[in-house]
């Protein structure tokens, strides 16, 4: 069984007639349960449930403590190439946009390293484009031994491989994956995936499991805001996130909440998310899914970030550059992939989070 044959159950369901008819008594009814269905993660993603926000807050802390203390786990980001063979018009990478693209030699890779080890971050998130004919495979093993030198923990962010490759990356020092599906509503995916092979909607769905089953201690999945219809891909992303919650018992499963922010190619997002919606969706998924890590990364402003050190989040990145280069020479670098919006420096963040009452882990997890 793979998560395609659960979202399967979902194609005849009318998922907007549902939300149309959540009544406040079915919203007050799921706060009081401690174990959701998915039923009660529809009622706390309808609009009647934005008038819940404060008892689903409160909620949402009592378990985020309960689950992870009063800690916000911080990583870093660190983009190697942004070549890409997709063609995503919502993506700065797409490899029809006329940028500036570069790839990190080994030695390039070392630098960026160790600058970035300077700070007190541990954990690293490494990124490329998808474009195995500049980055193959061995370039990307390469480069995760090299960066392995300076970190706890290594995930990568990169072109969706095979359960054997991935086992070999274990083995080269990676212990984490994210992959974004992106959308979950297959005909908007066939319309914003134009050409490359990302157009193979299941392959990219079902690499969540290949690393699960390679594994990998984490695995972090989400769905891109702005694409598809955003409270069905709130509720199928968090559907996806249960289900490998449940079936991979020895994988941390953990959910990003990406919203759309300016690029190279002007894409204007299809559904737009106000913070409102943004923060209501964070509550419910914290409701529905305790156990599993939320991320919030620096396409946020400060204040929304700042806000949400109460409500669940329990991941940040820091510091963050989305160019390849950035980090060693930010005026010799490449095309960002998408703009920052919180462009505090690693101190700073780290001042907000102990100033909040919180602790910011630089370091849960090393692989021996």
């Amino acid at each position: 069984m793979s998560f395609i044959e659960v979202l399967s159950q979902f194609e005849t369901f009318d998922i907007a007639a549902y939300l149309a008819n959540v009544h406040p008594q079915d919203v007050e009814r799921t706060l009081r349960r401690d174990r959701l269905t998915w039923q009660d993660f529809l009622n706390l993603l309808s609009e009647t449930a934005g008038d819940y926000l404060e008892p689903m807050a409160q909620k949402a802390r009592q378990l985020t403590i309960q689950y992870f203390g009063r800690t916000i786990q911080l990583y870093i980001p660190l983009y190697i190439s942004n070549y890409c063979s997709n063609e995503c018009i919502y993506c700065g990478f797409n490899r029809t946009n006329r940028i500036i693209r570069k790839k990190l030699t080994l030695e390039e890779i070392d630098a960026e390293a160790r600058a970035i080890s300077e700070t007190e971050m541990r954990h690293i998130l490494v990124l490329t484009g998808e474009d195995r004919n500049v980055t193959p495979f061995e370039y990307v093993e390469s480069a995760i031994q090299i960066i392995k030198k300076y970190f706890s923990s290594v995930s990568i962010e990169m072109f969706p491989m095979d359960e054997i490759e991935y086992r070999q990356l274990k083995a080269a020092g990676v212990d984490g994956v994210t992959i974004y599906q992106e959308v979950y509503d297959r005909n908007v995916y066939k319309r914003v995936h134009r050409a490359g092979r990302k157009t193979d909607y299941q392959y990219r769905l079902d690499t969540p499991e290949r690393g699960a089953r390679a594994g990998l201690r984490n695995v972090n999945i989400g769905t891109l805001f702005g694409l598809g219809e955003k409270r069905s891909e709130a509720f199928f992303s968090g559907l996806h996130a249960k289900y490998l919650d449940d079936t991979y018992l020895d994988t941390e499963i953990g959910l990003s909440l990406p919203r759309i922010n300016p690029a190279e190619g002007g894409f204007q997002p299809y559904d737009l998310v106000d913070d409102k919606t943004f923060v209501q969706f964070i509550l419910a998924y914290r409701l529905f899914l305790p156990r599993v890590g939320i991320s919030v990364s620096t396409r946020e402003r400060a204040e929304i970030r700042d806000r949400l050190l109460y409500l669940g989040a329990t991941r940040f990145s820091a510091g963050s550059r989305t160019d390849v280069g950035g980090y060693t020479k930010p005026h010799d670098s490449s095309t960002p992939q998408f703009e920052i919006s919180d462009n505090r420096e690693v101190s700073e963040i780290i001042h907000t989070i102990k100033e909040k009452g919180m602790q910011p882990v630089f370091k849960d997890w090393e692989l021996i």
